[in-house]
């Protein structure tokens, strides 16, 4: 089945959200399918992190709705219960830009922490399934090893087998190799293009424009806190349609034009 014949996992409507008298979200409209890959593109400040955020419950929004596989949609505008926001983050799993691993705990304590203590995964199990999660992104021999002796590129890997390890609907990346130095974005990238191949459902805020065009099965441009335009890669950076979005792809991939 193709992600454009899958079911629904995820729908929004409607989503804003303010702080103080900043307006970052002014309405957000839209879904993911199973096994669908997003990609969520735009200029700095255009509120592509509060959508993520939003989805993971993070942040709360002011309005809108969301709704996870058919079920009840939470309104926003109706201040949801605490339980309803706790089992919608429960569907997701966010891998953040700077890693946010703990550091006094070493790789595998890293991994297990989620499936031990929040969902109250047996010990034995979690550590099993976390040290084949490791050997599946090359880690395997890092497992005893501290945040501080690995590379930027391996906390990130560790990072993303952490939100792994919670068997999430859906995985959330921010900006996942912003933080990273160019000659170790790849060893990153290689791993969430696998995941999208083996039909991972991505919803995935990145300025890597190549890795929005090659694994996205929707591209959103968003500005002002809108989503400008969205479509396939192959429309949005060969044909976009809005002129704003066009300025955007000339800046991004003609820098010296």
């Amino acid at each position: 089945m193709s992600p454009t014949d899958a079911p629904v996992l995820l729908s929004a409507r409607g989503i804003r959200k303010s702080f103080g008298s900043n307006e970052v979200l002014r309405g957000i409209d839209f879904s993911v399918r199973r096994g669908e890959v997003v990609t969520l593109i735009g200029p700095s400040g255009s509120g592509k992190t509060t959508v993520l955020r939003s989805l993971n419950g993070l942040e709360t929004p002011d309005a809108g709705t969301l709704e996870f596989d058919g079920g009840p949609a939470i309104d926003f505008a109706r201040a949801p219960a605490k339980a309803d926001r706790l089992a919608m983050r429960d569907r997701s799993a966010m891998v953040f830009q700077h890693h946010n691993l703990f550091p006094h705990m070493t790789v595998l304590e890293n991994v297990v922490e989620g499936p031990i203590r929040v969902q109250r995964v047996p010990k034995a199990q979690a550590l099993a399934e976390a040290s084949a999660l490791l050997e599946r992104v090359g880690l395997a021999e890092k497992h005893d090893q501290y945040p501080h002796q690995l590379s930027g590129g391996q906390q990130q890997r560790v990072g993303i087998v952490r939100a792994l390890a919670l068997k999430p609907d859906l995985l959330l990346f921010d900006e996942p190799t912003s933080a990273l130095d160019p000659e170790l974005v790849g060893e990153v990238l290689h791993v969430i293009k696998e995941l999208a191949d083996e039909g991972w459902t991505m919803v995935v805020v990145t300025h890597e424009l190549q890795f929005a065009r090659q694994a996205a099965d929707e591209v959103l441009f968003m500005d002002g806190g809108v989503v400008v335009e969205r479509g396939a890669p192959r429309e949005i950076f060969t044909k976009p349609r809005e002129e704003r979005t066009r300025r955007f792809l000339d800046r991004i991939l003609r820098p010296l034009d």
